[in-house]
């Protein structure tokens, strides 16, 4: 009820203006040529990512038209519609951003080449690496007006062939490009110092003959073509299944998700879509997108980084932790204090140095962790295994419905389990999202010291080289006693705990973070100082919504970070005339959450896994950890401020949703995330 009077912008037009940002990155003339290819490939990505969830769950929820209309306040009919609308622009503007960096490319000695622009050595050294690496990975089918058409996977892409006969009937084929196996991109050698790169689908292209050699036909076309599927994973209600044996099932089921989009090559032959198109039971409604000769721009993430050292970003190093560094044994500082890792600038090694440490140390008696997505090559899981066979006793709470990370963390499941690991899978009707562990250390006899680690992001050594994300190492026992609570919890769901310092949902984080806004509103209205600073990745929970445009009312000044959705409308006279909102897209993905309440002057300061949203307040298992040391909370003040200052990767989110770079009143130029860097090294260079 509460939804159909609060001014809020709808999630998928929030979510495709935040892909907007992203495509603006790609559009940078500041950012290197070949980092903005590669915000391309993340542009394209999000957008599979979304059609695959978001799109395809308003598709299913049409049936339903008058319930959907009412929980969502707009006709999902209507919604689509407008989504085509924005989707289609958006892809004519990457068309066009993308064909400006290739002839930027061209100006510093690299050229995308088609098949139709090979000279006579590259041709050779094309067929060459066609018949070695490529021709025993293609599987041609043949297509036919009264044949069935061939299973499209999704996150795939295909080439639809016509073998075209001049007074007689054509023949068409499917051919799967097999990116899987082998690099998207393939680089020519190297010509007077110029770099020569090719795509897979065009060095196929070059050896149609060979493919086809027993088809007649006077002449042969080949179009890009891809198709997006629903991503819901249905789970049956089998008792006597498993968590997982459910799960695997569904994700078999997956990749057998309903058509949601077919994205094909602007040029292709009107008889050839009207045939697909036929073929899929796909309807002109049902999302079909023209583009450009190339499709599956997410492998572009991984274009190769040829050509001069400016063309792509300079690496950071990451930095060890003043506290931290060169120390052997880290229980001993944490024991005096805590300490706060900032990623990517400084260095994820400390997390798994400590779990290491821990593997071996004779004292350690126990390590529990929560698992939600981890690295391919995880040396995490392997610090653990080496726990376990050390005598240590290791708990894993892995959360097996992580979407898109189902496969991995059933594998990693199974793994630990061998070595002899308990793992929990989950709480049955939540998520586990917190990210957390605990160190169970024996001191002194037989007493028992905790060490706890509470962050903002996974356990996952990748993704913390480009996300950014804070983690609290502490041996504090007010807060290491409540994550051991939280533990507790995922053993037996029965005993949720109680809670004094953690924010913990979905028990109580809501009701508590209602409390601190109010008491916001109170001093607001006494004439004491009121503020609140969140640093989100989405905002959308209509009723935290709701209450932030309350505080506003009262004269409670509101600054928001808010990296991807935004449903809360900022700077509306009479509703959220003290509120500010602004988003930053740069190099790294700004991950963390962080909240901050004003408090009279007594600064209230929370790190957090959870986004203001409904599912992660009510139907996940997430903490916030306060941060108690001065110090910490000075260095995290500063590290907002820096982001707050940001007057060149910033945007404004306002109603208009137009992504208007943010500039402040400041003369010099601030670049948050370069900006941060420096502050974190010099704070180094002053410990040394």
């Amino acid at each position: 009820m509460a939804k159909k009077n609060i001014v809020l912008i709808n999630r998928e037009l929030s979510w495709l203006s935040f892909n907007e940002r992203v495509l603006q990155e790609a559009e940078d003339e500041s950012v290197p040529l070949i980092e903005r290819i590669k915000f391309l490939g993340i542009y394209s990505n999000n957008r599979d990512e979304f059609f695959r969830v978001r799109v395809a769950t308003l598709k299913r929820v049409q049936k339903h038209q008058k319930k959907a209309q009412g929980i969502m306040g707009q006709h999902p009919k209507r919604l689509l519609e407008t989504i085509q609308k924005i989707v289609i622009a958006q892809q004519t503007k990457f068309e066009h951003i993308y064909q400006q960096i290739i002839s930027d490319l061209e100006e510093h000695n690299i050229s995308i080449v088609n098949e139709t622009q090979l000279d006579t050595r590259q041709e050779h050294f094309v067929k060459e690496y066609f018949r070695e690496k490529v021709m025993p990975s293609l599987f041609p089918v043949m297509l036919g007006h009264n044949m069935s058409f061939p299973y499209l996977k999704d996150k795939s892409g295909y080439l639809i062939v016509k073998l075209g006969r001049n007074k007689k009937k054509s023949k068409y084929a499917l051919i799967e490009v097999p990116t899987d196996q082998i690099s998207r991109f393939v680089v020519l050698p190297k010509e007077n110092e110029k770099n020569y790169i090719i795509l897979l689908d065009d060095v196929i292209r070059v050896c149609m003959e060979e493919i086809f050699p027993n088809f007649e036909h006077d002449y042969i076309e080949a179009y890009n073509i891809k198709l997006t599927r629903d991503a819901e994973i249905d789970i049956d209600n089998d008792l006597s299944k498993s968590l997982v044996e459910k799960l695997s099932k569904g994700l078999k089921e997956r990749k057998k998700g309903q058509p949601v989009r077919l994205v094909y090559d602007s040029q292709i032959a009107p008889d050839i879509l009207a045939f697909i198109m036929k073929k899929i039971k796909l309807r002109k409604e049902d999302n079909p997108i023209p583009g450009g000769r190339y499709h599956n721009f997410k492998d572009f993430i991984s274009f190769p980084n040829v050509g001069a050292q400016e063309l792509s970003y300079k690496k950071i190093a990451p930095l060890p932790h003043p506290e931290l560094k060169g120390q052997a044994n880290y229980f001993k500082v944490l024991k005096k204090k805590d300490v706060m890792l900032t990623f990517p600038y400084q260095s994820y090694e400390h997390i798994i140095d400590l779990l290491r440490e821990a593997s071996i140390d004779p004292k350690v008696q126990s390590i529990k962790i929560t698992l939600y997505r981890v690295a391919k090559n995880s040396n995490i899981v392997k610090a653990l295994i080496n726990a376990i066979k050390n005598g240590k006793q290791v708990t894993a709470i892995i959360e097996v419905q992580a979407r898109f990370d189902e496969e991995a963390n059933i594998y990693w499941a199974g793994k630990l389990e061998e070595e002899g690991a308990k793992v929990i899978f989950g709480v049955p009707g939540l998520k586990v999202h917190s990210k957390m562990f605990l160190i169970a250390r024996k001191e002194g006899g037989k007493k028992i010291t905790h060490y706890a680690h509470v962050g903002t992001g996974n356990f996952n050594g990748d993704t913390a080289k480009i996300y950014t994300d804070h983690s609290l190492l502490t041996a504090n026992k007010n807060l290491t006693e409540e994550v051991e609570r939280v533990f507790g919890f995922y053993e037996d769901n029965t005993k949720p705990g109680t809670y004094r310092h953690l924010l913990v949902s979905p028990f109580f984080m809501r009701k508590r973070l209602v409390a601190f806004i109010n008491q916001e509103i109170k001093n607001a209205k006494a004439g004491k100082p009121a503020y609140i600073i969140l640093k989100l990745n989405n905002l959308v929970d209509p009723l935290m919504i709701k209450k932030l445009y309350e505080a506003s009312t009262h004269g409670v000044q509101i600054k928001l970070m808010v990296r991807g959705i935004c449903s809360l409308v900022a700077g509306v006279k009479g509703l959220s005339d003290n509120i500010e909102a602004i988003s930053i897209i740069d190099r790294f993905l700004e991950h963390s959450r962080v909240f901050i309440f004003c408090n009279n002057n007594d600064e209230k300061y929370f790190i957090s896994s959870a986004d203001w949203m409904t599912r992660n307040l009510d139907h996940r298992s997430e903490v916030a950890l306060p941060i108690y040391d001065s110090k910490i909370k000075k260095e995290l003040r500063a590290i907002i401020d820096t982001l707050w200052d940001d007057n060149t990767k910033a945007r404004i989110l306002g109603s208009k949703q137009d992504n208007e770079y943010r500039k402040n009143d400041s003369m010099s130029r601030v670049r948050a995330q370069e900006d941060i860097y420096l502050q974190l090294k010099q704070k180094n260079t002053r410990s040394n």
